[in-house]
């Protein structure tokens, strides 16, 4: 007995939810537009519209003249009909209930004039205007709402048309229903065809949204590894020159005391084991995204090597000029990298996207900065299509902004393109970390 109370239990708890789910989906009046259409725009819904005026009046004729109604009667319910299509443009589910009150409105009055034997042979219960109606709201219900709430608009289309033709019945009518449920059935199927297409269009468009952002994110982080690969073997020099100055140190003072024996010795093992980590982190960076065409220990370039680039640049059969303004002096190693490969990624650009163009790089040593500019007059002939993903910009203005600087690129004069870095080359000092007020 417990278990027949328990599988009672649990198939009332399923008819409950099932009742739910057709409540939350048939008796509801959200809104839930038809969306323009891509290439027609607002086309379709005026047709909708024109489409309800025609039922209103064709539908209001009929049943005036074959269905034997009043006048006020038929234009009440041909209303019904047209305003049905239009509301289910906005409101879907309301529309679909209208146009089945409207329907049974329509075959409660025409039936008391079959039986009557006022008319005879006249189509029931769906009039013909009545069917175009409800498969135009069907339609609309189908491009709209999920799969399942358009099979429960479709089921609930073919009872009610049972529970007229069926169940209640009339005398000498033409009969409509099976051709009124065979055409729902089509109209549905294919309005959830044309719903499932137009989503699996956004859909589409969307992964394409996505797959762009990702591949700009991957070319930014493939860029932010190069820059960090870069800098480890700047700061790996460093390091290696700190280790060998704390234990060249104490030679170089006669009688070092213990206490200044034992510091550089810590400064000495503290580099070392630096060193050691940055060196363990830049080689599985390296084996990770090893850089195309360099060693893995090549010595990282500067400016001393502007003009060799520049002779492979017009090697490769750009025109390229050079000036160089300001007292040449030694920079921070980052900044000497970081101007080379802005240079060397701007050049590769013009090679890349102005043929035919000449390119002007100017280097500028001013007090508080170092400016880079790369100009280029454009392109004379057809540009050919790039391989490439078109993010060399953002790497140059990765190393820009990791330096503290700036840079701008953008259209120059005529057709030409301009690339201006601003890098400084000193920075405040650094705040110990120990001290509260800035001192040490």
């Amino acid at each position: 007995m417990s278990r027949l109370n328990a599988v009672a239990d649990t198939g009332a708890e399923h008819i409950r939810r099932w009742l739910g789910v057709l409540r939350d989906d048939l008796m509801t009046a959200r809104v839930d537009p038809l969306p323009p259409s891509t290439w027609l725009r607002w086309l379709p819904h005026g047709v909708v519209w024109i489409v309800g005026v025609v039922l209103t009046i064709v539908g209001a004729v009929q049943l005036n003249d074959q269905g034997g109604l009043d006048l006020g009667y038929s234009l009440l319910l041909g209303v019904g009909q047209g305003c049905a299509a239009v509301l289910a443009l906005r409101r879907p589910v309301p529309g679909l209930w209208l146009s089945l009150g409207a329907t049974l409105a329509i075959a409660v009055l025409t039936r008391r004039m079959l039986m009557a034997g006022q008319i005879d042979g006249f189509t029931w219960p769906w009039t013909a205007w009545a069917i175009v109606a409800h498969l135009l709201v069907l339609l609309l219900v189908a491009l709209r709402v999920p799969t399942r709430v358009s099979v429960e608009a479709l089921v609930l289309t073919g009872l009610f048309t049972y529970a007229l033709q069926g169940l209640w019945g009339a005398w000498n009518y033409a009969p409509t229903g099976q051709v009124t449920v065979a055409l729902s059935a089509v109209v549905v199927v294919l309005g959830i065809a044309l719903r499932g297409r137009r989503e699996a269009r956004v859909e589409l468009g969307r992964q394409t949204t996505l797959t762009a952002e990702e591949r700009a994110r991957r070319t930014l982080l493939e860029e932010r590894s190069r820059i960090a690969r870069e800098l480890h073997d700047v700061v790996a020099h460093h390091m290696s020159v700190i280790s060998i100055q704390a234990q060249v140190a104490p030679h170089l003072v006669q009688d070092p005391s213990d206490e200044l024996k034992e510091n550089l010795a810590g400064i000495r093992q503290n580099a070392v084991e630096a060193l050691t980590e940055l060196r363990r982190v830049l080689d599985v960076l390296r084996s990770e995204h090893p850089a195309p065409g360099e060693r893995a220990d090549a010595p990282q370039p500067t400016l001393d090597r502007l003009e060799a680039l520049v002779e492979n640049t017009r090697a490769a059969g750009l025109t390229v000029t050079t000036e160089v303004t300001g007292e040449r002096r030694p920079l921070p190693p980052g900044v000497e990298l970081s101007a080379y490969r802005i240079v060397q990624e701007a050049l590769s650009n013009v090679l890349r996207h102005a043929p035919g163009a000449t390119a002007h790089v100017a280097v500028a040593y001013e007090p508080r900065e170092l400016r880079v500019r790369v100009v280029d007059t454009g392109p004379t002939r057809e540009q050919p299509p790039s391989a490439g993903a078109g993010h060399g910009l953002l790497g140059m203005r990765e190393r820009a902004v990791m330096l503290g600087g700036t840079l701008t690129a953008g259209p120059g004069s005529g057709r030409g393109f301009r690339v201006d870095a601003r890098l400084p080359v000193s920075s405040p000092p650094a705040t110990d970390p120990l001290s509260q007020d800035g001192t040490a």
